[in-house]
């Protein structure tokens, strides 16, 4: 690591946060971009991608500036299981509901923890399903099933 860098981890943060924002950019520009009153396809991306790159910016700005621990290790294991929740939720969401699909990324990404049990886990599990029920299903009304046909819904 450059002796001008005296924060390694926002300064790799910060590039993880220009490279996936610059490749988001790069990708919905594939799509109509539209406008702020008629938004197409690619708007939302496009002013998510530009925000990340510029968060990715400050933080790779503020490694130079304000000192900080050395990077020691990866943590594989917390990355993997919230990938593992990540990808459980896209299979389950159609197949079992939302609700089961919720669950499972809560329960699944909270066990990468040290602080986890099964009562938090459990509690936020819940009040997120009860959330994203309300919110995408009924206020949103996006067509996913509450409770799959995988669990006897409809």
């Amino acid at each position: 690591m450059p002796a001008f860098v005296r924060h390694p981890k926002d300064f790799w943060t910060g590039l993880v946060f220009i490279a996936f924002g610059i490749a988001f950019l790069l990708i919905a520009q594939g799509y109509p971009l539209g406008s702020a009153r008629r938004m197409g396809p690619a708007y939302f991306p496009t002013i998510l991608s530009v925000v990340l790159i510029l968060i990715g910016i400050a933080a790779t700005v503020r490694s130079f500036i304000t000192p900080g621990t050395p990077i020691t290790r990866f943590a594989l294991k917390p990355m993997a299981l919230i990938a593992i929740g990540t990808v459980a939720f896209g299979i389950l969401v159609r197949g079992a509901g939302v609700v089961a699909a919720i669950m499972a990324l809560i329960i699944i990404s909270a066990y990468s923890s040290i602080h986890f049990t099964w009562k938090a886990a459990g509690l936020l599990g819940i009040g997120l399903a009860a959330f994203c029920v309300a919110v995408f299903v009924y206020g949103l009304g996006l067509s996913i099933p509450v409770v799959g046909p995988l669990l006897g819904g409809g």
